[in-house]
């Protein structure tokens, strides 16, 4: 079995971290990875923090296992939701859309293992200073939010750029990928688009059945105008938002108001013609639903048999 640093620190059997995905991470999801081994993370987005702790208390009712929260510091409610985080002692908490400095402080003063996803090694030389025990290094391959560089390219200088512990993320669908990432040095990873096939993902039907039918060319990457692209499945509503971007005679307030709401209309209502389906350039790989327990399994045992055999190359 695969086991490096990232096990101990945060306490579970194999290295990975499922995303912190709006609309899709919720306690179901979070416990059922880390029920499987893995460290789930629930989605704070915009909740209440009202909410966040009914979330929360409902993942611990679930296991007994350690399992994470992600903060988008973007959010309005983020402030609201670190102080809950606080509050209910949760042991691991990730970041998104921002720098965590409001909050690191007191986090990490708390015993909370504080991990950011950085799309730089800028950024992760900064939340290293801050206190980050760990960070990951998200390629544009992603769904949901993206940076502009590929998961090959940051990976391998994010690993050279900190002293903590990497994580790679964007574009690992398989051992393979968990076998790249460690060779480009991670120490582990964190995977999003395969978990929307997990059958205790509570998206929408629409949502798993668009990702399994999803080809390699079938995403797109949008709202670059805007300051902040997310890369989502090819639908009326991506392609349409991608016209309008282009059109000068719209504007950014058009545009912001166009993609409102458009993320929680596919996870919950699976609205083809109006939902934003997020997922990364690997859906295409995605082929199949299974226990979020056996995707963890199944994964690190490619990954083990592809580390294993790798030598053979070697003369």
């Amino acid at each position: 079995m695969i086991k490096t640093p990232i096990c101990e620190l945060f306490g579970i059997e194999y290295p990975i971290f499922q995303g912190g995905m709006a609309w899709v991470s919720d306690a179901s999801l979070a416990s059922a990875v880390s029920e499987g081994g893995g460290l789930g993370i629930i989605s704070a987005m915009n909740m209440p923090g009202e909410a966040l702790r009914s979330e929360i208390r409902a993942c611990r009712a679930r296991t007994d296992k350690p399992f994470g929260v992600n903060i988008m510091l973007m959010s309005p409610s983020a402030p609201e939701q670190a102080q809950v985080v606080l509050e209910e002692k949760v042991t691991v908490v990730t970041t998104g859309a921002g720098l965590p400095s409001k909050f690191i402080k007191d986090w990490v003063a708390a015993g909370i293992k504080v991990v950011p996803v950085v799309p730089s090694t800028a950024i992760a030389r900064m939340v290293e200073r801050m206190g980050a025990c760990a960070v990951i290094a998200e390629g544009g391959e992603s769904g949901g939010h993206v940076g502009d560089l590929t998961t090959m390219v940051l990976l391998p200088q994010v690993c050279d750029a900190v002293k903590v512990p990497v994580l790679g993320a964007g574009g690992i669908a398989d051992g393979r990928g968990i076998a790249a990432a460690f060779m480009l040095g991670a120490q582990g990873v964190q995977c999003g688009t395969r978990f929307l096939s997990a059958f205790e993902c509570t998206i929408h039907e629409n949502y798993k059945k668009k990702v399994l039918e999803a080809r390699d060319i079938d995403t797109i990457a949008t709202g670059k105008r805007l300051g902040h692209p997310v890369r989502s499945l090819k639908n009326p509503f991506s392609r349409k938002f991608f016209e309008m971007e282009y059109d000068a005679s719209v504007t950014n307030e058009e545009l912001e108001q166009y993609g409102t709401g458009a993320l929680r209309l596919a996870a919950r209502e699976g609205d083809e013609e109006h939902g934003c389906f997020m997922a990364g350039q690997i859906a295409a790989m995605v082929k199949k639903e299974q226990p979020a327990a056996e995707i963890i399994s199944e994964m690190f045992g490619q990954a083990e048999q592809i580390l294993l055999g790798a030598t053979k190359w070697v003369k």
